[in-house]
């Protein structure tokens, strides 16, 4: 028996020995390393953006930024390269826009109290956080100026804020029953225009009134005249620019571009030709309208006329080299064919 003893008991002590017990053994007084600072994000594969609100693409250095999940990445496309910023609530992000400049990015989110969030692009760091939604934040534009935020809440939430962001107040608010997807700001920055179901409306800003006065000043709405196009889901509006700023244009989800005429009356419309429109981008030239299936449309600002269809990207593992035309359809790459309008 003592042999038998003897030997289990060097056995555990051989056990004991074992460099896999070592390493887990933690001296006393040692702090463990957090891995936190070791693990950094290095790419993000997909994308949650439910509409044009939830894309946006800075002008001056071609920055696309997009969200995912509860990250904002910012994608440069001439690198082919990804920066993230990382949501500290760890809320969902619903919709996002740069600031003119480019140096500010403003984020809505959902959840319980979400949050309006300013993040400074080049440091990647939140310098502003505005708090007065409570379901969802569902759009939000900066001001020309980029001096006020505007964000809308969803439908639940029923209100619409304006944000003096740099001294974190709501200089005017007013309530908004409908379903709302989009906003715009005009170009003199006096009025901008919420889209949404059944729903165009002009809001208009007194700067004089918002700058004077510290107290939440109502928000003065004006509904869109629809006439025969009031029971359309509005998908995305954007102002004119130039010689059309006075002009409001939007696309309707069933595939109709309108234009409203500075009395906010829905003066002209035009048909798509496609099953879905999802977004809109004007500027000074042209209308860019985003169709079902990738489908790109252009139009001139000045008349509502037909410009052309962009071509699609080829499918990946296409040879280039080897394709002449635009567009690629079923049975192999072929012209296009232009709609006529």
């Amino acid at each position: 028996m003592s042999v038998e003893g003897s030997t289990i008991t060097s056995r555990i002590k051989n056990l004991l020995r074992s460099p896999s017990i070592k390493l887990r053994r933690s001296k006393p007084g040692n702090k463990r390393e957090d891995i936190g600072s070791k693990v950094t994000l290095e790419k993000v594969l997909g994308i949650t953006v439910s509409g044009g609100r939830g894309l946006a693409c800075d002008p001056r250095t071609g920055l696309v930024a997009y969200p995912a999940g509860c990250v904002v990445v910012l994608f440069n496309p001439r690198k082919n390269k990804q920066h993230h910023i990382l949501n500290s609530s760890r809320k969902t992000i619903t919709a996002l826009a740069f600031s003119p400049d480019g140096k500010y990015l403003v984020t809505g989110e959902s959840g319980h109290m979400p949050a309006v969030r300013v993040w400074d692009v080049a440091e990647r760091t939140q310098v502003a956080e505005l708090q007065e939604h409570k379901y969802g934040v569902a759009c939000v534009a900066f001001s020309p100026s980029a001096k006020y935020i505007v964000s809308v809440g969803y439908q639940h939430d029923m209100i619409v804020n304006v944000w003096s962001w740099k001294k974190n107040i709501v200089v005017a608010a007013n309530k908004v029953s409908s379903k709302v997807t989009a906003v715009s700001f005009s170009e003199d920055c006096s009025y901008f225009v919420t889209a949404g179901n059944r729903h165009i409306k002009f809001w208009y800003l007194d700067d004089s009134k918002t700058s004077k006065v510290n107290a939440t000043v109502p928000l003065l709405g004006r509904s869109g005249l629809l006439g025969e196009l009031r029971n359309n889901f509005f998908a995305d509006v954007a102002c004119g620019r130039g010689k059309k700023a006075d002009s409001t244009f939007c696309i309707t989800s069933s595939g109709l571009l309108c234009e409203f005429n500075e009395k906010r009356l829905l003066d002209k419309w035009v048909e798509l030709r496609t099953t879905v429109a999802n977004c809109i981008s004007v500027n000074h030239d042209y209308i860019f309208c985003g169709c079902a299936d990738g489908t790109v449309r252009i139009f001139n600002p000045l008349n509502l006329h037909f410009v052309t269809t962009l071509p699609k990207p080829h499918f990946l593992g296409t040879d280039i080299a080897s394709v002449t035309e635009a567009r690629y359809r079923r049975g192999g790459w072929k012209a296009a064919k232009v709609p006529s309008f």
